[in-house]
């Protein structure tokens, strides 16, 4: 999945995705919590979102 295509489907911009990849921020709050889920039970994820 590139990342304009995970940005569209998880709900985040691809800005925030390249500082997040570069290590320029950090995640935090909810969106950590959804990062962690992606990465734990992408499926699951997947199915919740439709």
């Amino acid at each position: 999945m590139t990342q304009e295509q995970f940005a569209a489907r998880f709900g985040f911009s691809v800005a925030t995705l390249r500082h997040w990849e570069r290590g320029d921020r950090k995640p935090h709050g909810p969106a950590l919590v959804l990062l962690t889920l992606i990465d734990r039970e992408p499926g699951a994820v997947m199915r919740v979102l439709g």
